[in-house]
């Protein structure tokens, strides 16, 4: 699910600090880190603080430094300075009249910041406080996103099981030209004079694809364990996942089963098609639920 957070906070006096997180859709936790520089052991205690919160989506965390939150603006004196002797050395070297231009050498970048100190162990300290807070945050936007892919899901669980329910209306009108195209098959056997053997095969097979009751009743339980695991909550997307998966395989077997019948029994095609869109369009939201 899609969610995004951000927090600000101080470090010290001299420096303050952005913590934002982004999170899109994905099957797995997937984490990525824009931090500054020398902050390989807050990544750590942030990788570990959002895999305990967290199991699924691609998630960004950024950490922008603000040296603009210090109290007076600081002069870096130590680029002025480099500045200003490299322009008396040209000047000396090459013989030349002049002196350096301090407009010039204040609209050098970085000329009215200089970069404060700072502790990592202050960085991590003053970050980690918040960071759960921005999870927090974070999670709280995913779950108003779960609430209506809820509301969606059970939707296509309903119109499946109707269909479930009206393709085993249909069962007597499968069973009955099922049972036409056994009569004929039967003569014409009969009629070529073929062996017994040869005849319990072709009943056999026949009976075998006649009744399409093992598969409803199959679906039937596999929609009641989905909507079981939306009121369990949880992280359950990939259990979902699976179910739907299982789901697609007995509507693709009702299908071929039913395929090349005659009448009535044509209304199961446009219901199974009609199973097949439902669990499709469920899978794609079961890739953003956790």
């Amino acid at each position: 699910m899609t969610g995004f957070a951000q927090i600000r906070g101080q470090v010290n006096p001299q420096l303050g600090f952005s913590l934002s997180l982004k999170a899109v859709n994905h099957r797995f936790l997937d984490l990525h880190f824009r931090l500054p520089s020398d902050t390989g052991s807050l990544e750590m205690k942030l990788r570990r603080c959002l895999k305990e919160k967290m199991s699924r989506g691609h998630v960004e965390v950024i950490i922008s430094l603000d040296r603009a939150a210090a109290n007076n603006t600081a002069l870096n004196r130590q680029l002025i300075a480099g500045y200003v002797h490299a322009f008396r050395a040209a000047a000396d070297e090459f013989g030349l009249a002049g002196e350096p231009d301090l407009n010039v050498a204040l609209r050098m970048p970085g000329a009215m910041d200089a970069p404060p100190e700072k502790s990592g162990d202050e960085l991590d300290a003053a970050v980690m406080a918040r960071a759960e807070e921005a999870i927090d945050q974070l999670n709280a936007m995913r779950e108003e996103e779960g609430r209506s892919i809820t509301l969606e899901l059970r939707a296509r669980m309903k119109s499946l099981e109707n269909a479930v329910h009206g393709v085993g209306g249909h069962r007597a009108d499968v069973l009955r030209s099922y049972s036409e195209r056994l009569q004929v098959r039967m003569q014409e056997l009969l009629a070529g004079q073929v062996e017994k053997e040869r005849i319990l095969q072709e009943v056999a097979v026949l009976v075998d694809r006649s009744d399409i009751q093992e598969e409803l009743v199959r679906l039937t339980a596999h929609v009641k364990h989905f909507l079981g695991l939306i009121d369990q909550g949880g992280e359950v997307g990939k259990k979902m996942d699976f179910l739907l998966q299982e789901m697609n395989r007995e509507a693709n077997t009702v299908l071929s089963k039913t395929s090349g019948l005659a009448g009535e029994a044509l209304k199961i095609t446009e219901m199974g098609l009609l199973m097949k869109s439902e669990i499709e369009k469920s899978r794609e939201q079961v890739q953003n639920v956790e």
